[in-house]
């Protein structure tokens, strides 16, 4: 990866949603938690069905991708708690999320039980009208990894006169040795060591905090770490557990009908010759990467009373899974990947989006030639 590149991506990244969808989002958030609810009970949820076709594969898939619940319960104005139950492909079940919050004030509540990482954005905010593309940036699949929950307890808050949001957690950490087997990979780094609150080891706690700025009209910043170490369910055998220290910034502005996004994610992993000795792993000893996106609300010019939206939309991604080894391994340049996506997002009404987009894949590996894709889809979230 070039670091020209990625130097340029940090002073120009910002993300792509306008003014009115990140208010909405704050609600919707405020509105999970019971802050701006009346009722006790509050009802929600997403769902994302999809069409992908890579170039070649005859028959595509059609998919029930996501279907997930929302049920929110108000106990008096300081605790309320929350859940999210997910079915995915139609067969899988999971719990997305299940915390109990106390609220002392806006500036200060404390959370505990499965939450998601604050890592990015996508992490947290990854319902389908919010995002652009029929899927999720590759980058929030194979650095982040979306969609990545653990169980911990910390406190949040919104000093309003600052115009910051703050985060703050201890949660367990990724699992990367179980049953005799080393779970972490060089071609998804971190992404099979999710625990999800299944029976969750641990032993060495992580911390994850997370700033974001939102005192400039139209500008997002957010600024995330998470340091620790991963778990391991025998954790006296040498080499079973690794160090991760990840560093995350992401931004966003919206003008007029232009919305502009990024995000860069570096992971720095320490112990991995020892860890890819033991299991027969590859996993790198860095993995970072990059995005930016840029959309354009094109119904203006086709109906100005209208609240639909009609954006065209394009993403460049360069991120490495191994960016950097350890103990004489030599890096796969398959793992080092590029992708561009162009698409359009049309928002048919509140919290209702059809999707359609196609894809160009390419990494470093000299001959490789990965198929392309073209993805449809609908999503919706209330």
């Amino acid at each position: 990866m070039k670091w020209n590149l990625l130097i340029v991506a940090i002073l120009i990244s910002t993300a792509a949603f306008s003014q009115q969808d990140t208010k909405q989002d704050s609600l919707r958030v405020a509105n999970r938690l019971g802050y701006n609810n009346s009722n006790r009970l509050t009802i929600g949820g997403y769902a994302q069905i999809d069409y992908n076709e890579p170039d070649g594969v005859v028959p595509g898939e059609l998919d029930v991708h996501r279907l997930v619940m929302l049920f929110g319960y108000k106990f008096n104005d300081k605790v309320s708690f929350l859940t999210e139950i997910e079915f995915e492909h139609v067969k899988e079940v999971y719990v997305e999320q299940a915390f109990v919050n106390y609220s002392f004030n806006t500036a200060f509540n404390i959370r505990a039980g499965l939450m998601l990482v604050p890592m990015g954005y996508v992490n947290e905010y990854h319902e389908p009208p919010v995002f652009y593309g029929v899927e999720r940036p590759e980058l929030d699949h194979y650095i982040v990894p979306t969609t990545w929950r653990e169980l911990g307890i910390g406190a949040t808050g919104n000093i309003q006169n600052m115009s910051l949001k703050y985060q703050a957690y201890i949660f367990n950490g990724f699992i990367s040795y179980k049953d005799g087997q080393g779970t972490l990979t060089g071609f998804d780094g971190l992404r099979r060591g999710r625990q999800k609150g299944v029976e969750s080891v641990i032993h060495n706690p992580n911390l994850s905090v997370k700033f974001d700025y939102y005192g400039i009209l139209g500008l997002k910043v957010g600024l995330a770490g998470y340091f620790g170490e991963t778990q391991s369910d025998d954790p006296l055998i040498e080499g079973s557990t690794v160090g991760v220290n990840m560093i995350g910034l992401n931004a966003s502005y919206a003008i007029s009908d232009l919305d502009l996004r990024g995000q860069f994610i570096y992971t720095s992993l320490t112990g991995t010759a020892a860890y890819n000795e033991l299991t027969g792993m590859d996993l790198g000893s860095k993995m970072n990467g990059f995005y930016l996106e840029a959309a354009y609300d094109v119904m203006p010019l086709i109906d100005k009373n209208t609240t639909k939206r009609l954006s065209l939309f394009s993403r460049y991604e360069m991120y490495n899974t191994q960016a950097a080894t350890a103990g004489g391994l030599e890096m796969n340049k398959a793992y080092d990947r590029s992708d561009v996506t162009l698409g359009l997002d049309f928002k048919i009404a509140p919290g209702v989006v059809v999707k359609a987009d196609y894809q160009w894949f390419m990494n470093a590996l000299q001959g490789s030639n990965p198929n392309n894709q073209f993805n449809a889809g609908v999503g919706v979230m209330f």
